[in-house]
């Protein structure tokens, strides 16, 4: 097996920055540490692990992290290929610093048993160039695969409370109560109030004259549909013990009712997405339906209250992309016609750390944070077996980012800069001041320096009695 020894590194890890130093042999971390502990001489000196391996890399100072562990992505694979698959999209995760994803269940046709499942991760297996989970979708009438399936195998399962593609619209009210009630695993719920979306939407269609402009996305599916949604799941949580995992958070008012949950002893969970932390509606005059997403963009306040919940002691536990590509000419449209859904994975990371350098109210918050929600929470949350941490004993899931030389311009994203199939991104024109050096996953070279490996992707593995454990410590 190859040994590679990363060092003159500026570890990111746990909460804490310093110089160290990284040993893989084959897939696993075998030795980490701070170089100042290291003797100047002997078998433990810096020069004994440079000729105990196979490969040596100078990290110059840039910051090496655990990889990014992606937890809500859709990778359009099977039936919406056009748009992007496990191959594409996976690649472009890699380029991002994603090591690890766990892909969402409204393909065509949808992930909604066992089977559906078994066939994404052999098709994985052979094209993923990350590590690779899915989740099993709701329906109203599949609650006996729910219950069957293997949760070591599956991240959990994911119910909307709103429409979807495939068609998985969970509203039976005794299916409900029995999933919530018996479900061994997670629940992650897409939270909108089905009922309260079409009346919005009809009352704008007469408003606006049978065509509601792009920018009032917001207003077709507004906030009072989040945060009846929310506040169901949770009351269904609170009855019965499951574990509920709120996901794409969008308002102020939903994190006031997780906070609260919480503090009941509630076992919630939330997550909120780059694109509620960069944009608002505002932002549509500029972007249009680049940014029209489900849930969808809300206000500025909301985005304000989101940032605060990223601070140590917020209720956010996780930043994930909601990664959803559509082609351009699929973005054309209005408010109802126009698709929703944005790309994410390849920019989130470097759009997070560029965010605590320009939001004030992140200034007293480090890439440690950053790190925590993008990497450790996740798989503290899945229990992911021994991924999310720079650990011994941990496989090699590593990240390498350096910053752009300061006597340049910093880095401007384009859509060029796409490593997907959409070819385009929301974040075009955005300037970055971190580059994505190297990503190992599993020990190996998946991307470095915008040049691809061969994929080398393995699938996850999930522990139930873990990620109930590490809950009850976070």
């Amino acid at each position: 097996m190859s040994v590679t020894l990363l060092h003159n590194a500026e570890i990111v890890n746990e909460g804490r920055r310093y110089r160290g130093y990284v040993l893989t042999d084959g897939q696993l971390i075998v030795r980490t540490g701070e170089e100042s502990t290291l003797p100047a001489d002997g078998p433990d000196s810096l020069n004994a692990l440079r000729q105990k391996a196979d490969t040596v890399i100078d990290c110059g100072g840039g910051m090496l992290m655990p990889g990014v562990i992606d937890t809500h992505v859709h990778f359009r694979d099977p039936g919406l290929t056009e748009k992007g698959d496990i191959e594409t999209e996976s690649r472009a995760a890699v380029a991002g610093g994603v090591t690890s994803y766990v892909d969402m269940p409204n393909t065509r046709p949808a992930t909604v048993s066992r089977k559906a499942v078994d066939d994404k991760i052999k098709r994985a297996s052979e094209v993923s160039a990350a590590n690779f989970g899915f989740f099993i979708g709701a329906t109203n009438d599949n609650i006996t695969e729910l219950l069957a399936a293997d949760y070591s195998q599956v991240a959990g399962v994911k119910l909307f409370l709103g429409s979807s593609t495939g068609n998985m619209l969970v509203d039976d009210n005794s299916t409900l109560t029995r999933l919530f009630a018996e479900s061994p695993a997670l629940i992650a719920v897409h939270a909108e109030d089905e009922a309260i979306i079409r009346t919005s939407r009809d009352r704008l269609l007469d408003e606006c004259g049978g065509t509601i402009p792009v920018e009032r996305h917001p207003d077709v599916r507004p906030r009072e549909a989040c945060i009846e949604a929310t506040r169901r799941a949770i009351g269904l949580a609170r009855r019965t013990g499951a574990h509920l995992h709120i996901c794409h958070i969008s308002t102020a008012d939903e994190l006031e009712m997780i906070k609260k949950a919480k503090a009941e002893g509630v076992s919630v969970t939330a997550e909120t997405c780059p694109q509620y932390l960069l944009f608002d509606r505002n932002d549509f005059d500029r972007l249009g339906a680049r940014i029209k997403c489900n849930p969808a963009i809300k206000e500025a306040s909301d985005r304000i209250a989101l940032l605060r919940e990223l601070l140590p002691g917020g209720c956010i536990d996780t930043i994930a992309t909601d990664h959803a590509p559509h082609l351009l000419r699929q973005k054309e449209g209005d408010a109802l016609t126009a698709a929703s859904g944005m790309p994410m994975v390849q920019f989130s990371l470097r759009a997070m750390l560029e965010l605590l350098d320009t939001a004030p109210r992140l200034e007293s918050i480090g890439p440690e944070r950053i790190v925590e929600l993008m990497s450790h929470n996740p798989a503290r949350l899945l229990g992911i077996d021994r991924r999310g941490f720079i650990r011994e004993g941990y496989y090699a899931d590593l990240v390498l980012l350096d910053p752009v030389d300061p006597s340049v311009r910093p880095v401007k994203i384009t859509d060029s800069d796409m490593a997907g199939r959409c070819g385009w991104t929301p974040l075009a024109g955005m300037c970055l001041s971190h580059n994505i050096r190297l990503t190992m996953v599993n020990g190996a070279t998946a991307y470095s320096d915008g040049v691809f490996a061969a994929p080398h992707g393995q699938p996850l593995r999930f522990d139930a009695v873990e990620k109930a454990r590490s809950q009850s410590e976070a």
